[in-house]
């Protein structure tokens, strides 16, 4: 079936080993090194998070559509036996003609369909996939680096 594990579970790493390797005395080399050093690893640890920032995304994603899809497919049998319905519903108790109460129901869920996608569209056009914090987070170290 479906998976109900916390999907970031995967990208959690021990916390980053000690950097402190240069002794009291050191000279402005080391120093300069260690520094670099450092910068690489927040780098690389940086990029490991947007990494699994966007796995988790996806993985949600995936779960969503998985429900979605499933949804869709029993949306659509119900609504198809209800749209029966209204039709015969107008048919039996207004004593319209067949086609008049088709094209009548037909019509009321072609708008309501029209509503529903116009309402999808503008949520899909504001949505932005990319993992904001950590692309601002790297930017600023990247920043940072070469100053």
């Amino acid at each position: 079936m479906i998976e109900t594990q916390p999907l970031l579970s995967s990208c959690v790493d021990s916390p980053p080993e000690s950097t402190a390797n240069v002794t009291a005395n050191g000279t402005m080399t080391s120093l300069v090194s260690g520094i670099l050093d450092d910068a690489q690893k927040l780098v690389r640890q940086q990029f490991d998070m947007l990494k699994c920032e966007i796995n988790d995304d996806l993985q949600k994603s995936k779960r969503a559509a998985q429900f979605g899809g499933l949804g869709a497919v029993l949306l659509t049998v119900g609504l198809l036996a209800f749209v029966t319905a209204v039709a015969y519903i107008l048919h039996d108790e207004f004593h319209l003609a067949m086609w008049a109460s088709w094209a009548i129901t037909s019509g009321i869920f072609t708008v309501l369909g029209l509503a529903f996608a116009a309402t999808s569209y503008i949520i899909l056009e504001q949505f932005t996939p990319v993992p904001k914090k950590t692309l601002n987070a790297l930017q600023e170290t990247l920043q940072w680096k070469t100053k």
